[in-house]
């Protein structure tokens, strides 16, 4: 205990050390989940355990309220910690599998966001990545400005071009024939019907994906990687074993079926956000003003509005104008909007009421539905 004389530059240093200390636990505990990855692909287990998990965090929770700490603040620096560990034992997974070695994969575009993680992701597996993108790639990845200039014979070719490019590169690559696997990961697949299409016309391996996640995730824990089926078995195949060894959830469907559940999971959360702060910075208000105002849902509206509002608005734009199901989102958040308005403005409390609980009851089966898949 510090005696009353103990300065605060001493209180500080003890700080400093202990702050070290829990790095070097931090790092310590890093290492030994690096060798519960190593036994978990010799012994043939998964690499994440929920049951497990669930008795770590219980366990922590209770000695926390013995230590005089908050359980939830316990809870929260654990699950970070177990967060840590599972990108860990990911990479050294993907790693190991080394499904790549003596592959080859091109990566049209491969200088943007995405193009990049797939790249380094690609690269963790063993294959060898070719970027072929006007804007060049970073150092240690081979590079043409165009994909026309490469043989086209990799195992592998994957577009990371912008929505507005791809079908004409799609169509392009048709007339070519490649051997290898063909696939995009544009976040819709209605601008792109016809060079896909035309791909399996010319009897092409082609299949179309959809990472539901953006390019600073590190674990796929939780996260959703989406499978269009063309028709070509051995395409389809073929690219669900690239995330074979990651912890991701894979969701095949149609082209149709995912453009149109796009349509409410983008673009009606996209519109959404855009509306909210478009009604802010048009209310008159200042937002330092609305700040010290702020509630627990503003503040976590605010949050979400603000990483929309930073993110490219040229995608955004083509997310809500050329899907072929758009307008349908669009209009059921017009007329949700409408029925709100209505509600208040005639002072009806029954149809305002109606409209909640009607929400609370569909979200309840939504969150009973994934505690039951986890």
């Amino acid at each position: 205990m510090p005696s009353d004389d103990t300065t605060l530059e001493e209180l500080r240093h003890r700080l400093n050390d202990i702050d070290r200390r829990l790095l070097a636990i931090v790092a310590e505990r890093k290492s030994v989940s690096g060798e519960v990855a190593r036994v978990k692909r010799a012994t043939g287990r998964p690499t994440r355990d929920y049951e497990r998990e669930r008795e770590v965090i219980l366990g922590v929770r209770a000695a926390a309220t013995e230590l005089g700490l908050s359980p939830a603040l316990a809870e929260d620096l654990l699950r970070l910690l177990i967060r840590s560990s599972l990108t860990t034992q990911e990479r050294a997974s993907v790693a190991a599998r080394g499904a790549g070695t003596g592959r080859r994969v091109l990566v049209i575009g491969g200088a943007g966001l995405m193009g990049r993680w797939f790249v380094e992701f690609l690269s963790s597996q063993g294959f060898t990545v070719e970027v072929a993108d006007p804007a060049g790639a970073y150092p240690g990845v081979a590079c043409v400005a165009d994909w026309r200039a490469t043989d086209l014979k990799h195992d592998f070719i994957m577009l990371a071009t912008p929505l507005g490019l791809t079908d004409a590169i799609l169509r392009d690559l048709a007339l070519r024939r490649p051997p290898g696997v063909i696939f995009d990961i544009g976040s819709l697949k209605s601008p792109l019907r016809a060079g896909l299409l035309a791909l399996r016309s010319h009897g092409c391996k082609v299949t179309s994906v959809h990472p539901m996640f953006g390019p600073d995730t590190e674990l796929l824990s939780g996260r959703h990687v989406i499978f269009v089926d063309l028709g070509s078995a051995p395409a389809l195949a073929a690219v669900q074993e690239l995330f074979a060894s990651t912890m991701a959830e894979q969701v095949v469907m149609s082209m149709d079926d995912h453009d149109r559940l796009i349509a409410y999971v983008l673009g009606l959360s996209h519109a959404l956000n855009i509306a909210f702060f478009t009604a802010l910075a048009e209310s008159g208000e200042a937002a330092p003003r609305l700040a010290r105002l702020s509630s627990t849902t503003f503040d976590a509206q605010l949050d979400v509005a603000s990483r929309v509002a930073r993110d490219n608005p040229d995608l955004y734009y083509e997310i809500q104008s050329l899907n072929d199901y758009g307008a349908e989102s669009l209009e059921a958040l017009s007329k949700a909007v409408e029925r709100i308005r209505t509600a208040v403005l005639s002072q009806d409390q029954a149809a305002f009421v109606a409209l909640m609980r009607r929400g609370h009851d569909y979200l309840e089966d939504r969150k009973i539905l994934s505690e039951r898949r986890a």
